[in-house]
């Protein structure tokens, strides 16, 4: 697959669905600053993201929620270009993983916190990206994607092990690896 998509005769560039994956780190932390605006108690130290989607904790939830969601589509995206751009079966299959995660990433806002999948879909989309990365960056003729996906899902893996403070730092640490990578990826793909 070259850099480009045909569509009815036309070439269109896949520079803006390479992009997809820091637009949705961008839109991410811009619903989350939204939501904390309106939820004066939220702590980085004490609380988890989550909390502000708890309708039992927060003043408009539907923000943290909706912003989930819409996120979603970008990471979609994003996996998207990793699958339309893949090189062989392994960056295919690890682009396969990236999508699911986000649909695990929008159902973190439909099962907001308080919710009884709520654990199981958070903790998903963090293991489907982090293993799509790894099996994408593994099928990578490019060394420093290649080596970059191995480094990001060993501290990913290294910062289940750490006692964070609280819920939020640690998810604040693994949603900062995620957008490496995509900015990895947007950096140093040559599609």
């Amino acid at each position: 697959m070259t850099a480009i998509l045909e569509k009815q005769g036309e070439r269109i560039p896949l520079t803006w669905l390479k992009c997809a994956g820091i637009t949705a780190g961008i839109v991410y932390w811009l619903f989350v600053a939204w939501s904390i605006s309106r939820n004066g108690w939220f702590s980085f130290f004490s609380n988890a993201l989550s909390d502000l989607g708890d309708p039992s904790k927060a003043t408009a939830p539907w923000i943290y929620n909706y912003g989930l969601i819409v996120t979603s589509f970008f990471v979609f995206t994003f996996a998207l270009y990793l699958i339309l751009t893949a090189k062989n079966k392994l960056q295919t299959v690890g682009g396969a993983y990236a999508s699911i995660s986000a649909i695990f990433l929008a159902l973190i806002g439909i099962f907001h916190g308080g919710t009884r999948p709520h654990v199981f879909v958070s903790t998903y989309f963090f293991v489907q990206f982090f293993l799509g990365a790894l099996v994408y960056g593994a099928g990578s003729e490019r060394r420093e994607i290649r080596y970059g996906s191995i480094l990001i899902f060993l501290l990913a893996l290294f910062g289940t092990f750490i006692e964070w403070p609280s819920v939020a730092l640690g998810e604040t640490y693994e949603i900062a690896l995620v957008m490496a990578f995509t900015l990895l990826v947007a950096l140093r793909n040559e599609s």
